[in-house]
């Protein structure tokens, strides 16, 4: 495989995606966010009032976003690897360190409790194979590593030319919290 040009960093909210993407823009590379992209091809609902979140069309966004970088871009977001990427990464990280950092963000009750059951059950692992999606794929445990050190891992892997054994593969091995 050729070195992926565009690479989805995705995962649950809370999970370290922001965090990481400060730490690749730091060394240089470009990120774009789901959110900023949905805003510029007017994919951005209206904020819900009740948890302050604004939905974004993936599926508009998916068709309407054309990108052919000359140089590698990271696309940040949960919704990220819904779009049309090379490769994947999925940052994890466990329920007992998520809560804490979604009620620090001050997330009321019942969005943290979705958040962490949807990181408890992998909800992103089971998005990617609902829509077989067919790219590279990289998880890794956000919980107590520092960004730096986890941007060290990723770009390695890049720099490896991304090898995976596929969505399907690298699902039955994935990070189990419930196990």
């Amino acid at each position: 495989m050729d070195t992926p040009r565009i690479i989805a960093v995705t995962g649950t909210p809370g999970c370290g995606k922001t965090t990481l993407c400060e730490a690749l823009k730091q060394a240089g590379h470009a990120v774009e966010s789901v959110v900023d992209l949905a805003r510029r091809y007017d994919c951005l609902g209206d904020e819900d009032p009740t948890d302050g979140a604004a939905p974004v069309d993936v599926h508009k966004l998916a068709e309407a976003w054309q990108e052919e970088p000359e140089a590698m871009l990271f696309v940040d977001g949960h919704l990220a690897h819904l779009l049309d990427v090379d490769a994947v990464v999925i940052l994890r990280c466990t329920p007992v360190v998520l809560e804490k950092r979604l009620a620090e963000r001050g997330y009321d009750e019942a969005k943290v409790r979705a958040n962490v059951e949807w990181e408890m059950l992998g909800g992103t692992w089971s998005e990617m194979l609902e829509f077989e999606l067919e790219v590279p794929v990289l998880e890794l445990d956000a919980s107590e590593v520092e960004s730096t050190v986890l941007c060290s891992e990723l770009l390695e892997w890049i720099e490896s030319n991304a090898p995976s054994d596929g969505v399907e593969a690298s699902a039955s091995e994935a990070i189990d919290w419930l196990a």
